[in-house]
């Protein structure tokens, strides 16, 4: 079987597009390989249909909250569920499909919605067709993982992927599971009216800074039920009911039941569907592929990035890298590596939670000399007018320089306010930088200024 040659095979349409319009258009013959949808998680069953459907359970928490501020409601709500589900993933399934005519329109970009493996060192089989390129991008992302739980496998349990599209209502969710796609998931479930438990290994969002997540845990065990230190016994589905057998804190055995059940419990690489034995592209224990500070994989002319890679998990963490590729590869090339300055992340929850840059147990893992700042919306002008049960912010400068560390926030428009505080970490910014500006009165960023005061009394004391 005769190869056919391009310039570029680009493996997965998540990130990976970065490197598919851009290059086509500076007249380079591309192809991409993408066995489901195009997009990729983000757009498919990922972060946008996630905040889609969180929005309308914002809305939902508000109007529950009403009475707080003096607002009487008359009767319950309803949110339509099934409505509310159709429309979201109708509005996907749309986006995702007009990519499709734009590919095959593109003189330089040939599709291929196959699933794609190695056969040799640098020629992928796709479609019964064989494919090589003077550059391959390996963008395949990851899907679930699964925890080897007794009687779980052959349950009709939930990922995100199926959470997301979900249309029949549950009465009673069970969530294993504590990273930030089990509790924005929980968190939508539960705003919509329904009963909500967790079951989770050790604690909610354990990678947050410690005063965020113990805020956070607090805050969100006052909208669901919620079971911590879980060591998980045994699932079992019978008659439209599951049970989750778990043992508690003090080894004792307890019983959750619901008629639905969402497993979040991590995350794995598809890697395994490369045939990457066929190459010689290594991966790490876990199957990530292991890459150079150039996002080289240990193959010449193969590169990845993503969640494949496991550098970051976020859709603006594979933008930034593909972004990187294409500058340096194609638009003006360099052997300049990629810097991660300050990668954010933000947990659409309830409360929201962002953050950027170092935790305080990060910093004192390190020996680092640092000044903790830290304001609480309730202290703030703005916060008069919110009402807020839980909200701060916290701020991490290092001693001698004062230059911004970390930030960390939780509490509404967390994952607004976070970006002022990602360009201080950027640009080197330092607790006089921040307390120099003019900030907008009465407004949420007073609270970022606030907390730098803070800090500021800290020396001066």
């Amino acid at each position: 079987m005769k190869n056919k040659h391009y310039d570029v095979i680009v493996v997965g349409s998540g990130g990976g597009t970065k490197l598919v319009t851009p290059v086509a258009n500076l007249g380079k013959k591309v192809a991409i390989i993408e066995k489901g949808p195009l997009g990729g998680t983000c757009l498919n069953r990922g972060c946008i249909p996630s905040k889609m459907l969180i929005h309308t359970a914002q809305l939902a928490s508000l109007i529950r909250d009403a009475a707080r501020f003096e607002i009487e409601m008359e009767g319950s709500f309803n949110v339509d569920f099934e409505r509310l589900v159709r429309r979201v993933s109708e509005t996907i399934d749309k986006e995702s499909a007009s990519i499709t005519p734009y590919y095959h329109d593109h003189p330089n970009i040939d599709y291929y919605p196959h699933e794609g493996h190695f056969v040799e060192k640098e020629v992928i089989e796709v479609g019964g067709e064989r494919l090589s390129a003077d550059k391959i991008f390996l963008a395949v992302g990851a899907r679930a993982a699964i925890p080897k739980i007794p009687g779980l496998e052959g349950t009709p349990y939930m990922t995100y992927q199926e959470a997301l599209r979900n249309t029949k209502r549950p009465k009673k969710l069970i969530v294993i599971g504590g990273g930030f796609i089990a509790t924005e998931l929980g968190y939508f479930y539960s705003a919509v009216g329904v009963e909500t438990e967790f079951l989770v290994r050790s604690v909610l969002l354990r990678p947050e800074d410690d005063e965020v997540q113990e805020a956070f845990q607090k805050a969100f065990a006052k909208q669901v039920h919620l079971r911590l230190k879980c060591d998980f016994q045994e699932v079992e589905y019978k008659n439209q009911v599951f049970t989750v057998t778990y043992k508690d804190e003090k080894g004792e055995a307890q019983k959750a039941k619901g008629d639905a059940l969402i497993v979040a419990t991590g995350i794995k690489p598809w890697t395994d569907t490369l045939h990457l034995e066929n190459t010689a592209i290594e991966v790490d224990e876990k199957g990530f592929i292991k890459v150079d500070d150039h996002l080289r994989t240990t193959q010449e002319n193969v590169w990845a990035l993503g969640d494949c890679v496991g550098n970051y998990l976020f859709r603006h963490s594979v933008n930034f890298e593909g972004t990187y590729l294409f500058r340096t590869l194609f638009e003006s090339p360099s052997d300049t590596p990629i810097i991660y300055k300050g990668v954010p992340h933000a947990v659409f929850s309830n409360p929201e939670i962002a953050g950027v840059g170092k935790t305080e147990r990060e910093l004192k893992e390190t020996g680092a000399s640092y000044i903790v700042g830290k304001n609480s919306y309730a202290a703030s002008a703005r916060g008069m007018a919110l009402l807020p049960e839980t909200g701060f912010v916290k701020l991490l400068f290092e001693k001698h320089s004062l230059k911004l560390l970390g930030a960390h926030i939780i509490g509404e428009e967390a994952s607004n306010m976070i970006h002022m505080l990602i360009l201080a970490i950027q640009m080197d910014a330092t607790l006089h930088d921040l307390l120099e500006m003019i900030y907008i009165h009465p407004a949420l960023p007073e609270i970022v200024r606030n907390a730098a005061r803070d800090a500021l009394s800290k020396i001066s004391s």
